[in-house]
């Protein structure tokens, strides 16, 4: 089962815990057809190793001019010696040239990977398709691995603050122009570069996705720079005069996924079953079911933890379903949560008393409290 489907389904940031998880290597290619604009990820062992974006707004050789790292009359050296030497990386060239050391030129690719990763993260809606291949033909600039589980940290920090900044910058469709004059204000401005960087850019008709696009910043970036603006009274935000009336996309059905996601697993395809159950999760976040389906695939590709987490997703929404009670035990006392199990055991006989599975349940129960008898008597010699 190809690992694909609509962002709405199956978000991207789940797409990156299953790519992570499963250690897989390959390339991801992301779509919006809302952006005009596409991303490619390229994975190796469950690690990123470079990123590219359609409308590339980060080239690496304006970070470095950014970050004061090198002069833009470096850049041109370079860019000119590149031109007699195709397929070596300009990045190669300024560390032949003395300009930066290939430390400094590692940083900077690191960075340009996290953000084009971070603008692919806050995407929404488009497509997504994972080709699982060897990296032989890696592009030149993949010179560094980047763990997939700090950029799902960080862009969980992000996704946050977004929330933060949401009551005044609600999304990127808003056009910011600059506030009346008023007494309130001191006459003169103290702000930091970006901001009149941003400020410059302000003229009653470019929205924030556009003024992002012409300073070559990231939309999370010049998000927050208009949040800070605005909180100041030096820039407010008006809607756009046309706002996109695109119809509201129906709730899928999880039935479908599910369905999916316990085949998978009956064929031992576990990646291709987490998928399904969390697609299916997607379409109805409400779905016991696809935590459970999700709790188990995780336990079968040995993710311990993330399979106990999902379990007491799961087990939060319908405290009394028996089959979700029963898994939630044994990952428990899988994974050392003596206690937690043993109440879920007996919440298990509790509501299915006359189940086949009571005799290993009881047994299950007598020998997890041996063991924490002993555990407890071995602390206090």
């Amino acid at each position: 089962m190809a690992i694909e489907g609509p962002l709405r389904e199956l978000g991207i940031h789940d797409v990156f815990q299953l790519l992570d998880l499963s250690r897989k290597t390959g390339t991801l290619a992301v779509t919006s057809e809302l952006r005009d604009n596409e991303g490619t990820v390229y994975f190796d062992a469950g690690k990123v190793i470079y990123a590219t974006i359609k409308s590339n707004p980060h080239p690496l050789g304006l970070m470095l001019v950014k970050s004061g790292r090198v002069t833009e009359a470096d850049l041109d050296r370079a860019l000119l010696a590149q031109k007699s030497r195709p397929g070596v990386k300009f990045g190669a060239i300024l560390v032949e040239m003395g300009v930066i050391t290939p430390r400094e030129l590692e940083r900077q690719v690191k960075l340009q990977i996290e953000e084009v990763v971070f603008e692919l993260m806050s995407w929404r809606e488009g497509f997504f398709s994972f080709t699982e291949r060897d990296m032989t033909d890696v592009p030149a600039g993949a010179t560094v691995q980047v763990s997939t589980e700090s950029l799902l940290m960080e862009g969980a920090r992000r996704i946050d603050e977004w929330s933060r900044i949401a009551d005044k910058v609600p999304h990127l469709a808003v056009i910011p122009v600059l506030a009346d004059v008023s007494d309130a204000h001191s006459a003169q401005l103290e702000l930091l570069p970006n901001e009149w960087e941003m400020l410059s850019m302000i003229d009653g008709g470019a929205d924030l996705r556009e003024i992002a696009a012409a300073l070559v910043r990231s939309e999370f970036d010049v998000a927050r720079i208009a949040y800070g603006l605005v909180s100041t009274g030096i820039v407010t935000l008006r809607m756009p005069s046309r706002v996109s009336t695109r119809a509201l996309l129906p709730v899928d059905d999880a039935t479908p996924h599910l369905t999916a996601a316990s085949a998978a697993l009956a064929e031992n395809q576990l990646e291709a079953a987490l998928v399904a159950a969390r697609q299916a999760i997607a379409a109805d976040p409400g779905s016991v079911d696809g935590r459970l389906l999700a709790g188990r695939a995780l336990l079968r590709l040995g993710h311990l933890g993330e399979a106990v987490d999902e379990l007491r997703r799961g087990a939060q929404l319908d405290p009394s379903n028996p089959a979700m009670s029963l898994e939630l035990a044994f990952a428990a006392a899988r994974a050392g949560h003596f206690a937690e199990a043993l109440e879920r055991w007996q919440r298990y006989l509790a509501e299915m008393p006359a189940s086949p599975l009571g005799p290993r349940v009881r047994a299950a129960i007598e020998a997890t409290r041996r063991l924490t008898a002993l555990i407890e008597e071995h602390a206090s010699v």
